[in-house]
């Protein structure tokens, strides 16, 4: 038998117990006569066997059919790399269904993704230790979804090559990375030191060193994608040690020290000394920081006297007053600095001791390697920021330059990070207004979440919200309207003038009502007490006094809206025109703060936004001529374009706020294939606006829309209109009803 010619039968045997033994004899014979060559039978006919005594027979019987369909369609590395990785997955994935469902999933990664199999494989070893099987289905899964169908991004994608595949793998795996914090640690360094540099992940094409350590050069501070074994609270506390270290540097480290001559364990010397010195400037300032610090410096004396370990043994007896270590050399170290204390306020000091120690440490003859040394503790920066190599980096020592290199990063374009921009946080509607570049025809003002329903959870800064100045037109079915429907304007107008949006307000003194008024009981009872009159107006009612509501109204110029309305020669574009006119003088006449906004969509990298009239904005001709400019085209990605609009919203300061969102056609873009992915998607954007107290509804024209309107905004906040025609009376109308 062939498996008997690569491990002795006996031991086979002892694998696949009883009948078992001949269903491995068939599946070997059949993947060897399947024609795939050597290396993909001998890897499995090596490791099935392995693999059966770790897992069981029947999943290393069941591994040879997704061996030979790797081998048909991903090809014979990714084939031969299965078992191989299957018994990595069987050591970490200790019970049955965890193993099943990894194995199911290379299966369908070979079925969907071919060119991305041997990528998976090659990454098991790391993906299993992260994590468990469900969170390895759900990336997976947004890998899958995530490249639209495009081959060379499913295959950056599980090669860990594309950002959003290591920003998703902190996510499932629980580690805490500097996206979730990045909106936390900005405020908490402005509030330590006054310091509001920008702060950027480190790109992924970084060197090593410098991926695993932050740092600061010029005016931009770098942080670390994630610290691998910090999750929840305690990586949380090592990105604020992090930035409160380098907010630190930037308040006392007031020069570069020059690089000259100096050997690289003199520079981490000095870059050492130079840390301590500004921690105990800053404890000083807020003593609140050394228990910050402190829990992080976790060396202790060993065996052999190594100079990373010394190194990180005197970083902790410079920092924590409680270590006691018996190294003559970190005592000298201890000694020196503290006996300089009258000094710290100059970086000299730094330079002096840094230099002391390293001479002492060339006469132990302990070997230092550059190349391969990492700052200890891990939230202390990779001291790029404190060298000066001079205007000429060529005429430097190269071996000086070893310590440093490992972290100096070129300011390259990368796909990791978007350009220099001026931001805005938003916290109320979950986006971040980024004022980035001018791109095309339009701006690149924010980024926004997507919710993908299949795996649960929303992929950050995943749409592009692109806002385009509206074209202004005359003589359209705008500056019609009072012609054609004049005797419309003007009753609607009188039926919106009656309505009553308003604010309950309290009023106190009042001789009956809805509560008691203590203040005016208690001078009441005084009142009597003294025997004075009491006045009998201890009560208190609310009333609605006047309207506070801001509205917002959001129309859908996707291509749909080009069509002709049935029985009519004006398209679906001309009635919303008409209608968001009307609905404009009605609300401008009442004074109620309002905007209009229209938007349409060229895949998630290009949401079009149109301002064609802002809440600070007089209504007037020009907002008139701008509805008559607006052009149809292009897809519905109505979610991206409801929270750009919430993001306005969220600034009124009106006691009700209501999107009103007009569309024609279900949501839709050229990159999404999965028709419930954007309804979902538009759900959980509605769910977030009225969580931050923002209403929403939606008119849905001339479509089937009842499926997917009663899904997004609820069966109560949405209404589908049969005639298209009966929007310019209905809309106005409508407004009256929702926003009672």
């Amino acid at each position: 038998m062939i498996a008997q010619s690569m491990q002795s039968d006996e031991a086979i045997r002892s694998a696949f117990p009883g009948d078992l033994y001949d269903a491995w004899g068939d599946v070997c014979r059949r993947l060897a006569g399947a024609g795939y060559g050597d290396v993909v039978t001998d890897s499995y006919l090596n490791h099935a066997p392995e693999l059966a005594r770790l897992a069981s027979p029947q999943a290393a019987i069941a591994l040879a059919a997704i061996v030979s369909g790797l081998a048909i369609r991903a090809g014979r590395r990714a084939a031969a790399l299965a078992p191989v990785a299957a018994i990595t997955a069987a050591k970490h994935y200790t019970d049955a269904a965890s193993l099943q469902e990894w194995l199911r999933l290379v299966e369908q990664v070979g079925d969907q993704a071919p060119e991305s199999a041997a990528a998976l494989l090659d990454q098991t070893a790391n993906l299993v230790a992260r994590l468990d099987a469900r969170a390895l289905a759900s990336w997976v899964r947004i890998g899958l979804r995530s490249s639209n169908g495009e081959p060379e991004r499913r295959l950056r994608f599980f090669t860990l090559e594309d950002p959003n595949a290591r920003r998703w793998l902190l996510r499932e795996s629980g580690e805490v990375g500097f996206l979730d914090l990045e909106s936390r640690l900005k405020p908490y360094l402005a509030a330590l030191w006054g310091e509001t540099p920008p702060m950027r992940e480190t790109p992924a094409n970084a060197p090593e060193q410098a991926r695993r350590r932050p740092g600061f050069d010029g005016s931009v501070l770098r942080l670390p994608a994630a610290y691998p074994g910090f999750s929840g609270s305690d990586g949380e506390k090592l990105y604020r040690a992090a930035v409160a270290h380098i907010g630190a540097h930037l308040r006392f480290s007031r020069e570069r020290f020059p690089v000259g001559g100096l050997k690289p364990a003199q520079i981490a010397l000095v870059s050492l000394i130079e840390d301590a010195r500004v921690e105990q400037l800053a404890t000083r300032e807020l003593p609140g920081l050394r228990r910050l610090f402190t829990p992080f410096h976790a060396a202790e004396p060993s065996g052999t006297a190594t100079a990373p370990g010394l190194f990180a043994r005197l970083a902790r007896a410079l920092a924590d007053p409680a270590y006691d270590d018996p190294d003559p050399w970190v005592q000298k170290g201890r000694r020196a600095f503290f006996e300089a204390e009258a000094d710290w306020g100059g970086q000299q000091i730094s330079r002096r001791i840094g230099d002391l120690l390293g001479n002492d440490l060339g006469q132990m003859r302990v070997q230092f390697d550059p190349k391969n040394y990492v700052v200890q503790p891990p939230y202390r920066d990779d001291n790029l920021g404190l060298w000066d190599f001079g205007d000429d980096d060529q005429q430097q020592s190269s071996e000086a330059e070893q310590v440093l290199s490992s972290a100096r990063i070129r300011e390259e374009q990368d796909d990791s990070r978007p350009p220099d921009r001026t931001e805005t946080e938003m916290g109320d509607t979950g986006g971040r207004v980024e004022v980035i570049e001018q791109a095309h025809d339009g701006v690149l003002i924010a980024r926004y979440p997507e919710y993908d329903y299949v795996t649960g959870r929303e992929q950050p800064e995943w749409t592009s919200v692109k806002e385009y100045t509206p074209k202004a037109a005359a003589n359209g079915p705008v500056a019609r309207l009072r012609e054609e429907h004049a005797d419309l304007v003007a009753r609607v107008t009188a039926l919106i003038r009656s309505a009553r949006v308003s604010r309950a307000e309290r009023l106190r003194r009042q001789p009956e009502g809805e509560f008691l008024d203590m203040d005016a009981c208690i001078e009441a009872t005084v009142a009597r007490r003294i025997g004075e009159a009491a006045d009998h107006r201890i009560h208190g009612r609310y009333e609605r006094r006047s309207r506070d509501l801001s509205v917002l109204l959001l129309l859908d110029i996707s291509q749909s809206t080009a069509e002709k309305v049935r029985g009519s020669t004006r398209s679906v574009l001309d009635v919303e025109r008409q209608s968001a006119a009307l609905l404009a003088r009605a609300m401008a006449g009442l004074g109620d703060p309002f905007a209009i906004a229209a938007f349409c969509s060229d895949k998630r990298d290009d949401v079009h936004y149109f301002r064609i009239k802002d809440f600070s904005r007089a209504y007037d001709d020009f907002v008139d001529a701008r509805l008559d400019g607006l052009e149809s085209g292009l897809s519905t990605r109505i979610g991206a374009a409801m929270r750009h609009a919430g993001a306005d919203l969220a600034r009124q300061r009106s006691y009700r706020r209501l999107l009103l969102v007009v569309t024609d056609g279900e949501p839709s873009d050229l990159d999404v294939e999965d028709r419930l992915y954007l309804v979902e998607d538009a759900r959980k954007a509605v769910h977030h606006l009225n969580r931050f107290g923002i209403d929403t509804f939606c008119v849905g024209l001339e479509s089937n829309a009842e499926s997917y309107l009663g899904r997004i905004f609820g069966q109560r906040n949405a209404i589908t209109i049969a005639a298209v025609e009966r929007l310019t009376d209905l809309l106005p109308k409508l407004y009256l009803t929702i926003a009672r």
